[in-house]
């Protein structure tokens, strides 16, 4: 006899079951095709919608250039550092917002020129037949699309969609906003080309470029962008340095319009040269302005020296006069001018020191030459100094990091140190050469006191004149020489490789990414939604999931019935779900044979819940038993849900009730089938105490009687899951049978099972795994097949009566099968 103590029972743990998963996956392959397919479609029209992205590049050398003019005489000496330190410089400079406003503002690049595509507005700067020139004090319609459809060579049309009120208008001298009133509807008026258009939200001027081609008929659309997000768009360009060349940059820019790039490349290399030479004549341009201003005072004073003379030889005989002064004249102009060298130094010293300690932007200083200054640490000191003040005061504009200021400060601060202690010493030396120089003078004064007074007034007179016309000219000659130097400084940036379209640079859009991504989210999505369904659904799928959760045998598997007939042995008797069934009939007497039962047998069959398969399983499994001419009977149990008086076509009036409350014998709830060997016995009228009539001893009488005249005595129960009535009901059966159906029947009803046959409430039992499908939803697939093994495709062939394949892939397979 068959002890449930010959095995044990274990609450099985819970895990991700890896092999099932992968089962599903291929199980729902359609679902993948159509997502694949959806993707694969998303991406090809994607791919024909977007503009193509081309790669446009410039390259540029920074060398620092002398000024061919500089000689071992040019007393003006300008240092701007080495490559190195102007290579960031530059690579800030060409993405600061500064810079970009300029070239922007050069080449108009906030107003848009569009043409419609295939499938949208694309850029058609370079390639519009025209262009439009605007006055920057009046506004502008602010980001509307204009359309501008040309009606013959000389005329063309405006048209404007108004949606408001009123509309944006910007005006691009301050860069201000305003607005102004419109009508709602659509603006349509003709001008002639090249006349001005003067409009309460427009004014341009249209104009035709040289060779334009055919544009009759041709519509454009212009647009009016916001300047500083059209700057923030530019301001994107890339610097890269070479490795090999630290002095070599390369600036590319990517963009769908390549005729916009090349000459936006060009024109921003082209102010940068500008702006580098600007700052670097700074030096020089200084040094003009402060000679400038000298000369203005230098002339007044000797204009009125000029007179003075002119007053004193007016009727004297100056050649009498001057005598033997002439060479008092000459030796005091030469003191006079070496005294005024050396007051203009020690003025220029402390004109700097002042400077140095109360301003901070020390671009305008200069230069040390035009006091005569030609010691060689104040000169370069000074030149740095400039150089570091101009381009922090650039970097403000694009630099927002405190750590570069605070560089550049801690160095202007360390030159300053060094200037002061320059100053100090050079003011010493200078104190003393003044010195002498006063004592030779008044040496001088000394002995031309001794002169005749008119000779003593020639020689006064004469001084002042002379220093003045030496002091005048020598400045004029240090304009000059500035000017020279100015004229022929050399930009330190030069054109290596200009930006030009030659063809290609295509870089984008990249179609076979897209394509890439479309196959991976067309494999994602259908992932997702199969693995939230695995990890939600916690139904029996297969026989793996039945030997995880609990010890108690499996007795057979019973495949998907797609007939709507129950009776499926007795209207297929070769089909493979017949075999299943004969196969549970083998089984069945095997554990009858062990438990040693003779005489007649008993089988109560039950589940979980409703819905599983039990009238289904009991019906055939009494018909496998009757067509082995086994006299059977299938007493209908379910005393609160009948449903096997349907089976049958006949009426549930009389059954188990009738004689349990004594009201019929047991022949007279007997009633014969047209299955030969089977009959049945219906449940008859829903009684308001089941579970008790179960309880009563006519159920005992009832099943001993049967027990007379059938050899198989079926019992087809209510779900133990729901109601006790099954548990009543195992007392007088040999072998139990707990139906549990694919996806259907959830886990935790076995854990509740392997509780009932711990504690005795079931005894005997087995289990059938119903509904199965080998191309199961979920997780099916693997495991046993249809009453392991009789079930197959395979191993039926030529046996079993299957049916036809339903769909091409199934003809596929079976015809590969066959051959």
């Amino acid at each position: 006899m068959l002890d449930i103590k010959d095995f044990s029972i274990f609450e099985a743990e819970t895990g991700f079951d890896f092999k099932g998963f992968l089962i599903k996956i291929g199980s729902y392959w359609k679902w993948f095709l159509l997502s694949l397919a959806i993707t694969f479609t998303i991406a090809y029209q994607v791919n024909i919608r977007k503009e193509k992205i081309y790669s446009m590049e410039t390259v540029i050398s920074v060398k620092e250039e002398t000024n061919p003019l500089f000689t071992s005489n040019t007393s003006l000496v300008f240092n701007w550092g080495g490559t190195s330190d102007q290579v960031q410089t530059i690579g800030t400079t060409l993405q600061s917002r500064s810079h970009n406003e300029l070239v922007v503002d050069k080449l108009q690049y906030y107003i848009s020129y569009f043409a419609q595509g295939k499938y949208n507005l694309v850029d058609a700067y370079g390639a519009a037949p025209f262009y439009v020139t605007i006055d920057k004090s009046r506004a502008q319609l602010s980001g509307a699309l204009i359309k501008v459809k040309f009606l013959s060579e000389s005329e063309y049309e405006i048209r404007i969609p108004f949606t408001g009120n009123a509309a944006s208008l910007i005006t691009y001298s301050d860069n201000s906003y305003s607005t102004t009133s419109v009508e709602i509807g659509d603006f349509v008026k003709r001008y002639k080309v090249g006349e001005v258009v003067s409009l309460p939200f427009l004014n341009w001027k249209l104009q035709i470029k040289d060779n334009p081609g055919l544009y009759k008929g041709n519509e454009y659309f212009v647009q009016f962008n916001n300047f500083d997000g059209t700057v923030s768009g530019y301001r994107g360009i890339n610097v890269k340095t070479d490795d090999k060349g630290g002095s070599v940059i390369t600036l590319g820019m990517t963009g769908t319009n390549k005729a916009r790039m090349v000459e936006y490349l060009n024109a921003t290399v082209k102010m940068l040269i500008k702006r580098q030479l600007d700052g670097k004549n700074q030096f020089a341009t200084n040094t003009i302005r402060f000679i400038d201003s000298t000369l203005v005072a230098m002339e007044s004073q000797l204009k009125e020296t000029t007179n003075e003379l002119k007053s004193f030889r007016q009727g004297k005989n100056i050649y009498d006069i001057e005598g033997d002064g002439a060479k008092f004249s000459d030796k005091m102009l030469e003191y006079d001018v070496k005294k005024d060298e050396i007051g203009r130094k020690i003025a220029y010293y402390n004109s700097l020191k002042s400077y140095l300690k109360s301003s901070v932007d020390y671009s305008k200083l200069p230069a040390p030459s035009v006091a005569g200054i030609d010691d060689p640490n104040v000169v370069v000191n000074v030149s740095k100094l400039i150089s570091l003040s101009t381009q922090r005061s650039e970097m403000a504009y694009a630099v927002k990091s405190e750590k570069i200021f605070k560089d550049f400060d801690n160095q202007m601060e360390a030159i300053k140190k060094v200037l002061m202690e320059n100053i100090t010493t050079a003011k010493s030396a200078l104190q003393y050469d003044l010195a002498l120089v006063e004592s030779k003078i008044n040496e001088a004064e000394s002995t031309i006191k001794q002169l005749p007074e008119e000779q003593q007034e020639l020689i006064k007179i004469k001084r002042k004149y002379d220093l003045s016309d030496n002091i005048y000219n020598s400045f004029l000659q240090k304009r000059s020489e500035a000017d020279i130097v100015k004229a022929a400084n050399l930009s330190d940036i030069h054109f290596i490789d200009p930006a030009k379209d030659i063809g290609g640079g295509l870089i984008g859009p990249k179609t076979s990414v897209n394509y890439v991504l479309a196959f991976f989210l067309g494999l994602l999505f259908p992932l997702l939604l199969v693995f939230g369904i695995f990890f939600i659904n916690n139904s029996i799928q297969n026989t793996d999931d039945i030997s995880r959760l609990t010890q108690i045998p499996l007795i057979g598997v019973i495949g998907l019935s797609k007939d709507s007939n129950n009776l499926a042995v007795y209207s297929k008797p070769k089909s493979a779900l017949s075999e299943s069934f004969r196969a549970i009939r083998s089984s069945l007497q095997y554990l009858y044979k062990k438990q040693h039962v003779s005489g007649a047998k008993t089988l109560m069959i039950t589940s979980s819940v409703s819905g599983e398969g039990k009238t289904f399983c009991s019906l055939n499994i009494a018909t496998v038993f009757a067509l082995s001419e086994k006299k059977t009977v299938i007493i209908g149990l379910d005393l609160r849900k009948p449903k096997l008086f349907e089976e049958f076509n006949l009426s549930n009036e009389v059954g188990v009730v009738n004689y349990l409350i004594k009201q019929k014998t047991i022949d007279e709830i007997i009633n014969p089938t047209n299955i030969p060997f089977l009959d049945v016995i219906l449940s008859g009228p829903i009684p308001p105490n089941p579970a008790e009539m179960i309880m009563s001893d006519g159920m005992r009488e009832m099943i001993e009687e049967l027990k007379t005249k059938y050899d198989y005595i079926i019992l087809d129960t209510p779900p133990v899951g729901l109601v006790s009535d099954a548990l009543e009901l195992a007392q007088y059966c040999d072998v139990t049978l707990y139906i549990v159906r694919q996806n259907f029947t959830k886990k935790d009803m076995i854990t509740l099972l392997n509780n009932r046959v711990k504690r005795g409430e079931l005894h005997n039992t087995s289990i059938i795994l119903n509904g199965f499908q080998n191309k199961a939803k979920y997780g099916a697939g693997y495991g046993y097949g249809y009453g392991y093994g009789y079930g197959t495709t395979t191993y039926s062939s030529g046996y079993n009566e299957d049916d036809k394949p339903r769909n091409i892939l199934e003809k596929a397979l079976s015809k590969l099968r066959k051959s």
